[in-house]
């Protein structure tokens, strides 16, 4: 047990009964305990499996390859439209995670199978990616631009896509688009801080400064 993890649920402002539970299922199941990108993580032989996640309105149990669960009672959750591997249980009270205990351990078991048997992910290549439009057409307009972004990494790509994706006014998209394109020139993700690392990762403690 990582005392982090401890802290993590002791100082949670919701959902400390239910994530204390998660956890127990978790290791009663082997998997080893970290804390990582200030979640709880669950590993295997230094695989990532499973997070344990807090938000406001629920919390969640998450499977890094979730997309490969066969997922028989149909309670995984896909996080937006272009996750590609992870899906999620979502619960919003301690009781719906003791009545489906022994079903959530079975999930739990299938992932470290998986992973035991090294299955992985068939992602979608980079050019399978479907920029949205405002995005697309800033790109074909600049020629370094696009040289820039087609050379940042597929994951990169898809979070500026995401991003820029989820607003529904075209004017805020273009906004979106023109705030980050030093960022794009520069070879940096959309969360990536000036230290070059993710703020994400867990490399970076978050006390840089971000552009």
């Amino acid at each position: 047990m990582d005392p982090k993890v401890d802290d993590f649920i002791s100082n949670a402002k919701k959902w400390q009964p239910e994530m204390e539970q998660l956890r127990q299922l978790l290791l009663d199941c082997g998997l080893t305990e970290e804390f990582k990108w200030r979640t709880p993580c669950y590993s295997l032989q230094r695989n990532n499996v499973v997070l344990i996640g807090s938000f406001k309105a629920f919390c969640t149990l998450s499977f890094f390859k979730g997309v490969l669960l066969q997922d028989t009672n149909n309670l995984l959750i896909k996080p937006g439209e272009n996750s590609q591997s992870v899906r999620f249980f979502k619960f919003t009270s301690l009781q719906e995670i003791t009545d489906q205990k022994s079903i959530i351990k079975n999930y739990i078991y299938e992932a470290i199978e998986i992973e035991k048997a090294g299955l992985k992910v068939n992602l979608k290549s980079n050019s399978e990616l479907k920029l949205v439009p405002e995005l697309q057409n800033t790109l074909d307009k600049n020629s370094n631009l696009k040289k820039a972004f087609e050379a940042l990494t597929p994951g990169r790509q898809r979070g500026y896509n995401l991003y820029i994706s989820s607003s529904k006014n075209p004017k805020t998209r273009d906004t979106r688009i023109e705030k980050y394109i030093p960022r794009i020139l520069d070879g940096k993700g959309i969360n990536d801080c000036v230290c070059g690392l993710s703020k994400k990762m867990p490399r970076c403690d978050g006390s840089h400064k971000y552009i």
